[in-house]
């Protein structure tokens, strides 16, 4: 039984988060959790609220918790924000804020 939490619309750039859904993937629950505690990065934030969700959510479908691990750790790109900075002379120059859609499916491990 696969089980699975989302956060979409993340303000984060697909790329950068990315290298944490990567760092995670194929680990235990708690050495995911420590590997995220420990990050430098700003995307484990967001990666640790999704992953603690997605125990949550095997909890309360009577997993075994000891034996899951993350099978599945993904990052898809969002909608991006398109927004003007002003320049000299009265010019704008156009640039994006980007997000992203975080995915996270923990399965039991036999």
């Amino acid at each position: 039984m696969t089980y699975r939490a989302t956060h979409r619309y993340a303000r984060i750039a697909p790329r950068k988060a990315r290298l944490v859904a990567q760092m995670i993937r194929g680990k235990k629950i708690d050495e995911a959790l420590t590997a995220l505690q420990f990050a430098r990065k700003r995307a484990a934030w967001y990666f640790k609220a999704v992953l603690r969700s997605a125990i949550a959510n095997a909890e309360e479908g009577d997993a075994d918790v000891r034996n899951l691990y993350v099978c599945e750790s993904r990052v898809d790109e969002g909608p991006r924000l398109k927004r003007w900075r002003p320049k000299d002379r009265g010019r704008s120059h156009p640039f994006c804020k980007a997000s992203s859609h975080l995915y996270i499916a923990l399965d039991e491990r036999i």
